[in-house]
């Protein structure tokens, strides 16, 4: 409607459309970068699975990625959110064209302002200088979910808590005579609609930030122009909406047209005033004349160096550098990784800023393990302390231990040999004690309690993001008693050692219910004191089409020209390996089995959470070179599995089924990290 204003004031999601629109992008781009972003995606501040270190990943499959706690000097320090808004920054950043270097608000060529709330104060909090995308960035950090941003000794927050609509702001900033009010925010919930903890604290939320609107809404004169779109059913959450939202904003602003038009000025008058925000969006990315890296304290820079691309000498690659600073906050160290580009001269300095995590160097890890089957239940609780950054080379030390179905305590120590980190050492110990079931003719005839002493020194090479490759010397010393039932193997005590080899790739884009990619283990030891050795094997793809997600799973244990100990053998039987069997059913040695499996995709979890839901039907086949158990099972054993699933805070959980042609069945419930 060619309306010029003289200044624009956004709280939440209307300080991202105000910075963006200030710093020369138009609507119709906003709608076009909406809808390129992953929003379920940009609330998770992890890249894909396969972008993370080895060690990080490592700590994912063992412990719950969101029950990280620190744990420093006796005192326990939590994360400040459930996101800490890595991504969303990064997006920020192409918003407003920070490649050409981080707009400064007092130098946008309209005055912008950008409201926030000071959450130990709980002052109205204005920005007007500074940093465009930190300010925007503040605004939208919504209490409990986007982490405050922390700036000059105070942390910011969501400004909807003081001022969701700051229509004194324009007032004040440029003495506007006429001001035209956009209000967004959400409806309040109905009483019926408030049950859970998450709905309730939404509501607090809307409820102080309707007070405040009133208190705006009322200072509104009758040369002023509201528009108010129809948001019924869409909440503060879906972003996933945005083209819905924005229909109904286009429909509210046009119900105000005629008032609107009274604003209007001609095309050409409008053209000048509206070149002067497009100009930025036509310049060139910079040459790039010097690569720094500040702030860090304890982590050592060429962990960050190495995943950064970008070459001296060569015009900046933002998409790129957005991947490679993912990457970095992938290492697991850094609550935030972001870059500014400044100038000097002639020169242009790009300058990487990690942030180191304010609740390390220590840190507390969770995980849970709960089986429900038809034929026995597990749980195990597990908790480890990981102190990292013990020297300049990165050394860590990790100390755990676990109660419940299976007992057990242990103490890594990964030191790497070089600042990169491609080489490194880890010597290992840990003691466990399980029950172990024998099954014959589908009974349990037996269980013993076999208890396990464990060591070992590896030497490996980090091969990138791939994975490791490592080797050395493994001892055991494994002792089994009869608990109850029928004495069918022999107790008592042995003890072997010897030299290993092993790698693990992992190419998944998820921890739990991979969409693409692959991976493949191989571990081989060969005992020095005993006549065997011991294969294992796995290799694993995942691939979608449409709304399907297709896998296919490999595993193979056994002893090469020799036999597996009994307490050490191979295992089939339990969920997703055998369902139909028990957990531990069939052991044997050379034991292999075989997977192919179907997912479709029936629904996604809200913003916050990765992943999906999905119903599976999985065909299974094993066999046993030598049967130790069930020994009248013979030949290529078959398991048929339906199930649903997804992932949850919890780790992934399973309802399932699962049948054999020969007659076994069992039905299964399971939550938490395998």
């Amino acid at each position: 409607m060619r309306v010029p204003v003289d200044c624009v004031a956004g709280t939440g999601m209307g300080a991202l459309v105000a910075g963006a629109w200030a710093a020369g992008m138009s609507p119709a781009q906003m709608r076009i970068e909406m809808s390129k972003a992953n929003w379920h995606d940009m609330f998770q501040d992890n890249p894909e699975f396969s972008e993370l270190s080895y060690r990080n990943r490592r700590q994912s499959q063992r412990f719950l990625p969101a029950s990280e706690t620190g744990f420093n000097h006796g005192e326990i320090q939590y994360p400040p959110g459930v996101v800490l808004g890595q991504k969303v920054k990064l997006f920020f950043n192409s918003l407003v064209h920070a490649n050409l270097g981080e707009p400064e608000m007092q130098q946008l060529p309209l005055p912008v302002s950008i409201i926030a709330t000071d959450i130990g104060t709980g002052e109205r909090i204005v920005f007007r200088d500074g940093s465009l995308t930190m300010a925007m960035r503040a605004s939208m950090s919504v209490p409990g979910l986007l982490a405050p941003i922390a700036y000059q000794n105070r942390k910011f927050v969501d400004g909807g808590l003081v001022d969701n609509v700051p229509i004194r702001e324009v007032r004040e900033r440029c003495g506007a005579e006429v001001v035209i009010a956009v209000n967004v925010g959400s409806p309040l919930l109905k009483a019926e609609e408030v049950g859970s903890l998450l709905s309730v604290s939404v509501q607090m939320v809307n409820i102080l930030t309707e007070q405040n609107v009133a208190q705006s809404l009322a200072t509104l004169r009758p040369g002023d122009i509201y528009i108010k779109p129809d948001l019924e059913k869409i909440s503060a959450g879906d972003f996933d909406k945005h083209e819905q939202a924005a229909e109904r904003g286009r429909v509210a602003a046009e119900g105000a047209a005629a008032r609107l038009q009274t604003l209007s000025v001609g095309e050409t008058q409008y053209a000048h005033w509206w070149g002067r925000f497009a100009a930025p969006a036509k310049k060139r990315a910079p040459r790039i004349d010097e690569i720094e890296i500040a702030g860090l304290e304890q982590v050592n820079p060429e962990i960050v160096e190495r995943h950064i691309t970008q070459k001296q000498g060569e015009p900046l690659d933002t998409e790129q550098l957005d991947k490679d600073l993912l990457r970095v906050f992938g290492e697991g160290y850094f609550e935030s990784v972001d870059y500014s580009l400044l100038r000097t001269r002639d020169r242009n300095i790009l300058r990487i800023t990690p942030v180191e995590k304010g609740w390390g160097p220590g840190y507390l890890r969770l995980g849970l393990n709960l089986e429900l089957a038809g034929q026995g239940a597990t749980f195990d609780l597990r908790l480890g302390y990981q102190k990292t950054w013990l020297n300049r080379l990165g050394g860590e030390l990790l100390v755990l231990g676990q109660i419940g179905s299976t007992y057990g305590a242990g103490a890594e120590f990964y030191q790497p040999l070089d600042a990169k980190q491609v080489f490194f050492v880890e010597p290992i110990a840990g003691y466990e004690r399980r029950r172990s079931a024998v099954f014959q003719e589908d009974l349990k005839i037996a269980e013993y309690a076999v208890s396990s002493l464990a060591g070992q020194v590896a030497v490996g090479v980090n091969v990138g993001l791939l994975g490791q490759v490592r080797a050395g010397w493994y001892e055991k010393k494994l002792s089994a008693s009869i608990e109850t039932g029928l004495p069918l193997f022999p107790t008592g005590t042995v003890r072997y050692g010897g030299g290993f080899v092993g790698l693990e790739f992992d190419q998944f884009n998820r921890l739990h219910f991979p969409s693409k990619g692959w991976a493949t283990r191989l571990r081989y030891f060969s005992s020095s004191d005993e006549d065997f050795s011991r294969l294992d094997a796995r290799a694993e793809v995942a691939h979608t089409i449409d709304s399907y997600v297709l896998g296919a799973k490999a595993t193979y244990a056994g002893s090469p020209g020799s036999r597996l100990p009994i307490f050490d053998a191979g295992q089939l039987g339990g969920f997703l390996n055998m369902s139909a069997f028990a957990k531990g059913q069939l052991v044997g040695d050379d034991v292999t089995y075989a997977q192919l499996k179907v997912e479709k995709i029936i629904g996604t979890f809200p913003i916050g959470l990765r992943g999906d839901m999905r119903l599976g039907l999985a065909l299974e086949a094993g066999y046993r070179g030598a049967a130790y158990t069930e020994t009248k099972r013979t030949g290529v054993l078959n398991s048929t599995t339906l199930y649903v699933g997804g992932e949850t805070p919890l780790g992934p959980l399973y309802l399932g089924y699962g049948y054999s042609t020969s007659g076994t069945w069992n039905a299964y419930f399971f939550l938490g990290t395998p």
